[in-house]
């Protein structure tokens, strides 16, 4: 399955756009791609805008996405999901004038598209971060080194001291390519290729950004702080805004998404939001019932075994499991009973087991039982 695009990306749209702007764009963009548009209309491209503004305009949907990417609205409860979902169909329209949409359809209004020279977001980049167990299970913060491209603040990525100091390429006419024919044993074949005065931006700087050299970005090395949400899950992912690859001519930079893998715990053991732990007690204390004090990943807990446990047994401790990032409900936490039989004992305690069997003996034995199984 295709991974979804940016939703900034789709509205053509900055990761600092304002509300008035996010709104604007989509009505542009739903316009031209509504299905009942015959000539530019196409249900699968309205679908994915309309997706895009139910998040981007909601400002708590706009903070999630921002930190966990799509993952925060995955709806097939994969591994790599966060749970949320959209609504779905072409609804959706209660903060924009559909009138303002639609009514020009066929009015002859001129629409515009951003040309091959202008900003281009760059790409997202990827890596993968180990935590450990209980840090997964409770939340932590983690220093990430990175080193990346940040655009110029001075020049906003433009690369030129100022915006009069920047012109329209005069050798591909601000289009950043150049057209060349040649002729050839099969005719004259014509080529395109970047245009090597501009380097394909279709722009001329005359005075460099003296805080860039012209570049329009900056190469740095810096510790980014990310939140690791309490109860994230092995192979789910963390989105953190404007860390990955630098923009195309002044565009901004991708984001930087982080897979999370756990390390294993060495008394613990997870499924899905709950914990499992294997518990040893005594022969006696399975016989007879006792109360054990058990470890939980939120602390210790009385937990009570009672008289007949056999090995194997599993007791649940409510609401000791995994928070859920989706629902925020805990999941429970799971104890394995481990009857151990000691390898060795005291004369004491020799008399005593002997006495307990010359008192067994006296109704019929389980092996007793046994055997009348089997001969059946």
């Amino acid at each position: 399955m295709p991974s979804k695009r940016d939703y900034y990306e789709v509205l053509g749209v900055s990761k600092t756009a304002s509300k008035d702007e996010i709104k604007s764009a989509y009505r542009k963009l739903a316009k031209q791609y509504h299905p009942d548009n015959k000539e530019t209309g196409s249900e699968e491209k309205f679908k994915e805008i309309q997706e895009a503004y139910d998040v981007l305009y909601d400002d708590n949907k706009r903070a999630t996405y921002d930190q966990f990417g799509h993952a925060a609205f995955d709806q097939n409860g994969g591994q790599g999901g966060f749970g949320g979902g959209f609504g779905g169909g072409f609804g959706g329209f209660q903060d924009v004038d559909l009138g303002d949409i639609f009514g020009s359809f066929f009015g002859g209004g001129r629409r515009t598209r951003r040309g091959p020279t202008g900003p281009t977001r760059g790409n997202d980049a990827f890596m993968r971060v180990r935590i450990n167990f209980m840090d997964a299970i409770n939340g932590t913060t983690i220093s990430i080194p990175l080193d990346y491209d940040e655009q110029c603040d001075k020049c906003h990525g433009t690369g030129a001291k100022s915006p009069n100091d920047l012109e329209v390429c005069p050798h591909c006419n601000g289009t950043g390519t150049v057209r060349t024919r040649q002729q050839s044993f099969i005719g004259i074949v014509e080529t395109q290729t970047t245009c090597p005065h501009c380097g394909g931006s279709g722009k001329i700087i005359k005075n460099k950004c003296d805080a860039c050299n012209g570049k329009g970005y900056n190469h740095v090395h810096n510790n980014v702080d990310v939140k690791i949400p309490a109860g994230i899950n092995e192979g789910q992912q963390i989105r953190v805004p404007n860390k990955g690859e630098r923009g195309i001519n002044g565009g901004s930079n991708g984001d930087l998404i982080i897979e999370i893998t756990i390390k294993a715990h060495a008394n613990f053991e997870r499924d899905g939001d709950n914990i499992h732990i294997e518990v040893p007690i005594s022969m006696v204390d399975a016989a007879l019932g006792v109360t054990i004090t058990v470890p939980t990943v939120y602390g210790e807990v009385d937990v009570k075994v009672p008289s007949g446990t056999q090995a194997g047994q599993i007791l649940k401790v409510r609401g000791k499991g995994v928070k859920n990032i989706r629902s925020g409900i805990y999941g429970d936490q799971f104890i394995h009973i481990k009857v151990v039989i000691p390898s060795s004992m005291s004369k004491e305690q020799k008399t005593l087991l002997e006495k307990y069997r010359e008192l067994d003996s006296k109704n019929e034995t389980i092996f007793d039982k046994f055997k009348k199984m089997i001969k059946k």
